[in-house]
């Protein structure tokens, strides 16, 4: 531990209580980093309410989880597809801490009207999944890339995809389609920042048993029902070669290692955290 003393990770879609966001944001902190943790919302978007509503505290909950460890932490709202709320949180960021060593592009639209057939599928539903999960990457890596070159600083880029990003599926058109892009994205931006020293890779995970999975449990009628999501979890886990779901854990530990000096040669990557489900 320890290893990223001194840095300074720009986290977005940290808001979860048990998203990526705050298993990735708490692991660099325990590298090291210090942390810039952005959300849309407080306590992020959920699919279903929340059981408990009131009892977890979003961002601020993670901020202090953060300062626990003995690092320091900013918080700020940010609607990734708006350029000018990108910029005003780095300014935040120069401000507080004077740098950005690392960004981790984790926001992403919540699964709802996208998970249909292409022939039902709206416009609308189409462009807020392309314009969070790719333009939203866009225009964060600009704004974060440019202080890095600014500043001279051999920076980490780590763009959170999916194994679907690698793999089309059913239902799933616009979403893969913002996943294809980002790789794509991601292998573009690592040959343009290399000669920097500053790297760019995505991180590919398999299903996460995270609020985004919360849309599993919804009825035709629109009600929710938590033993149909469990099933369908237990479902898929039963598919996947090493036997379970991919943990936010798994996804943390292969971000700290993509922030680390000992992944300073790996560039341009798509790497697969899916349990052996995705091999390609």
């Amino acid at each position: 531990m320890g290893g990223l003393t001194g840095r300074v990770a720009m986290v977005t879609g940290c808001a979860g209580e048990r998203g990526l966001g705050r298993a990735i944001a708490r692991r660099l902190a325990a590298e090291g980093a210090g942390l810039v943790l952005t959300d849309i919302a407080p306590k992020g978007t959920r699919i279903v309410p929340a059981k408990h509503p009131g009892t977890w505290r979003g961002l601020n909950a993670v901020a202090a989880e953060i300062r626990d460890a003995g690092r320091r932490a900013l918080t700020a709202l940010v609607d990734v597809r708006f350029a000018d709320q990108i910029d005003r949180v780095v300014e935040a960021a120069l401000q507080e801490f004077g740098r950005i060593d690392i960004l981790v592009n984790n926001a992403a639209a919540p699964p709802g009207a996208d998970r249909v057939p292409v022939v039902e599928l709206t416009e609308e539903a189409w462009d807020t999944v392309l314009a969070v999960n790719l333009k939203g990457a866009f225009l964060c890596s600009r704004a974060v890339a440019r202080v890095m070159l600014r500043q001279g600083i051999r920076g980490r880029i780590i763009n959170i995809a999916s194994d679907r990003a690698k793999v089309g599926t059913a239902n799933l058109a616009a979403y893969c389609t913002s996943k294809f892009g980002l790789i794509g994205f991601t292998q573009s931006l690592a040959m343009e920042l290399a000669p920097a020293g500053i790297t760019v890779n995505a991180i590919c995970p398999g299903g996460v048993d995270t609020e985004r999975m919360d849309y599993l449990g919804r009825r035709p009628d629109g009600t929710y029902d938590e033993a149909l999501r469990r099933a369908e979890i237990a479902r898929r886990a039963a598919a996947v070669p090493l036997g379970r779901f991919t943990s936010p854990e798994d996804v943390a530990a292969i971000a700290a290692f993509l922030a680390s000096e000992g992944a300073g040669y790996i560039t341009g990557q798509a790497i697969n955290v899916s349990g052996g489900l995705v091999n390609h």
